[in-house]
């Protein structure tokens, strides 16, 4: 079914409300806020990758706090088993049965912190829940419900004991970003207030759980003209085949990028996808999705750089209005 422009001008004013919420604790950072909720809202996980003390793990309890639901925070540690990320089954004596008790990914928002320190046998526990919504436990699947979202953080440095995350799981997550340093101004508002030391703490629920699904179902009826899909398609395709690429973008990598811009254009309050939407998003969705050739990276080609220069070189479809 269409959506209505009564629809699309709704959603954005939800939309709004949610990064101006989340913003209390994170200033000066609205871009990467409104990235990680469009994330939300299209049934994705982010990965946000930064330098320590930037505020990674304030924003995902910000979120969390957003939403009227639950939330759990799992510290990777290398120690840490799958069954204290998925759950375990007990055999309880009084009853005479085995009963599964539940682990933390059972939750609206988990944030997974430090999760390139756990052991690859733990990351890859996380594969079908982030995939499928689903965790299997002794041949029986657990549902975890929806919404579903994982906010998982790494930072680039203090490499020692990390085990770096899988191709196969980088693929899962929806989008990759990270917050950066504030700039000046944002940085005197922020000591300012340094008495405070968990600004996630005033972050109050604003939105129901129902009301984000209604949110995600509405986002993913929004027109996309198939002009679009070709542009993006041809996106993708060029990724596999551009001289510094040794692993270009899935095809889970492009079905990602089709459902984020529907909720990036209706969260602008349009009923209908735009280039532009595209262009928007195509970084933050796939540069972590393509593997860069070894001797290009010591060359010090990024994958940000190989997107920024694909969307260069494309010419984008023009404009057409639902």
């Amino acid at each position: 079914m269409a959506v209505t422009q009564e629809q699309a001008t709704w959603f954005a004013d939800a939309f709004g409300k949610i990064v101006d919420n989340v913003d209390q604790a994170i200033v000066g950072k609205k871009h990467v806020i409104r990235l990680v909720v469009a994330a939300m809202l299209s049934d994705g996980h982010v990965l946000l990758e930064d330098f320590p003390g930037t505020g990674k793990t304030v924003l995902a309890k910000a979120l969390a706090n957003t939403l009227d639901g639950t939330h759990s925070r799992i510290q990777f540690t290398p120690d840490l088993l799958p069954s204290d990320v998925t759950g375990v089954t007990i055999y309880d004596q009084g009853k005479g049965k085995f009963e599964f008790h539940k682990g933390p990914i059972f939750a609206s928002v988990v944030l997974a912190d430090e999760i390139n320190r756990a052991s690859p046998k733990t990351q890859s526990a996380l594969l079908e829940v982030m995939e499928e919504d689903v965790v299997t436990i002794d041949g029986i699947g657990h549902s975890v419900g929806a919404p579903f979202m994982v906010i998982a953080t790494q930072n680039p440095v203090e490499q020692a004991g990390t085990y770096k995350l899988p191709e196969a799981q980088l693929d899962r997550f929806l989008i990759k970003t990270s917050l950066g340093y504030p700039d000046h101004q944002t940085s005197v508002t922020l000591l300012l207030d340094a008495a405070n030391r968990n600004r996630a703490s005033r972050i109050s629920p604003i939105i129901k759980s129902d009301s984000v699904n209604q949110m995600a179902a509405i986002a993913s009826e929004v027109f996309v003209d198939p002009s679009i899909m070709e542009y993006i398609s041809e996106i993708v395709s060029l990724t596999r085949t551009h001289k510094d690429v040794a692993l270009g973008v899935s095809m889970r990598g492009a079905l990602a990028l089709a459902r984020a811009v529907k909720t990036w254009a209706i969260a602008s309050g349009r009923n209908y996808v735009t280039p532009d939407d595209v262009r928007d998003l195509a970084v933050a969705v796939l540069a972590h999705r393509v593997i860069v050739d070894p001797e290009s990276d010591f060359a010090g080609v990024k994958a940000e750089d190989i997107i920024s220069g694909i969307l260069v070189d494309i010419a984008p479809p023009a404009y057409r209005a639902a």
